[in-house]
């Protein structure tokens, strides 16, 4: 199976963050956890380089807890503020204000030191696409939140939100999108659901994720559809669709529907805690 990507939205994307950043003082970037390195866009660390950086490792709760640990200790080791957060139930989201400050403590400084006193963190909001950006913003800011108008400089329409006297965060489109040289970021990206599935082949995608399950959570498919011992992945996804009773006309098995139910059943926790990249030089072990 081979992903290909649409890097002509890099461009634009890029651009209007070029055009931003000297205003930014903050940049917040949402990755998955399940995927922290495949869900990065790999531009940001150059395009914010001099800015304050936070890292939330989103939709942790689909997340093994354990390497959601590891990849915070990760991503701290570089230099990182790291928030492990669930956009969409708001777990986390109550510490983000506490590290925004934190993180912003330096900038903050200069500013009382040059007379500047009172004046909000602004911060970037940036994340690939399907990662919970909108989720995540619209959870911190709520209903109330007050959309603050176009700042000088900035490009027409992008809109400033306030979340309180001392944060104002930037909506950017979700349209920062990674072009990416592994095929196996893209493989991880297709099984979160970050490339839309009507351009894949749902049961070579099913089969990866069986092969990945088999050799890092080898308990989970027996258990979740009473899978035999096999080597064979696609031997496995019969046995799924079998237990799963998805069936064609002629009692024919119907894998193309099994593979879905899978994937649906993956995505949204119903296997439940599953992390399928790990920091470098360490597996499940």
């Amino acid at each position: 199976m081979h992903f290909q990507w649409y890097p002509g939205h890099m461009t634009k994307a890029k651009r209007m963050m070029q055009e931003n950043i000297k205003l930014i003082d903050l940049v917040i970037e949402l990755v998955d956890a399940r995927i922290p390195i495949s869900s990065r866009n790999p531009d940001i660390d150059e395009l914010g380089k001099h800015k304050a950086r936070l890292i939330l490792l989103n939709k942790s709760d689909l997340a093994e807890n354990k390497w959601n640990d590891r990849w915070e200790d990760y991503f701290h080791d570089k230099g990182y503020s790291v928030v492990q957060i669930n956009s969409k139930k708001g777990g986390g989201l109550k510490f983000i204000h506490g590290v925004i400050a934190e993180a912003c403590k330096e900038k903050r400084e200069r500013d009382r030191k040059k007379g500047i006193l009172n004046r909000p963190v602004r911060a970037m909001v940036v994340g690939i696409p399907n990662v919970g950006k909108s989720t995540f913003i619209n959870s911190l800011a709520g209903k109330a939140s007050a959309k603050t108008g176009n700042r000088p400089g900035v490009t027409k329409g992008k809109q400033w939100i306030r979340l309180n006297k001392n944060v104002e965060l930037l909506d950017t489109p979700g349209i920062l999108w990674p072009k990416f040289e592994d095929q196996e970021v893209g493989l991880r990206l297709a099984l979160i659901g970050s490339i839309k599935d009507e351009i894949l082949n749902i049961e070579d995608l099913a089969a990866a994720l069986i092969a990945f399950l088999f050799a890092h959570y080898p308990h989970i498919l027996p258990e979740k559809y009473g899978t035999k011992e096999t080597k064979d992945v696609y031997q496995c996804l019969r046995e799924i669709a079998k237990s799963r009773h998805c069936l064609m006309r002629g009692n024919e098995l119907d894998t193309p529907k099994a593979a879905h139910l899978l994937m649906d059943d993956f995505r949204n926790g119903r296997l439940g805690k599953i992390t399928l990249e790990f920091p470098k030089g360490e597996n499940d072990g």
